[in-house]
């Protein structure tokens, strides 16, 4: 997220959730970047599922 000096952070972790204020503009991106890192972040026997969801708050995007 720094390299592509986007506007987007992470604002929070709970438990096994991350929070991000994400620039809408910036989504897609985002969303590729977290995927990509949060998929690949250990090498196991069994693949690590990554779910993303998107909403203006916390609720809306369960």
């Amino acid at each position: 997220m720094n390299e592509r000096n986007m506007r987007s952070k992470m604002i929070l972790q709970v438990h096994d959730e991350l929070i991000f204020d994400t620039c809408p503009d910036e989504l897609e991106t985002l969303t590729e970047i977290v995927r990509d890192c949060m998929s690949n972040a250990m090498q196991l026997s069994v693949p690590l599922d990554v779910n993303i969801n998107s909403g203006s708050n916390w609720l809306e995007a369960h």
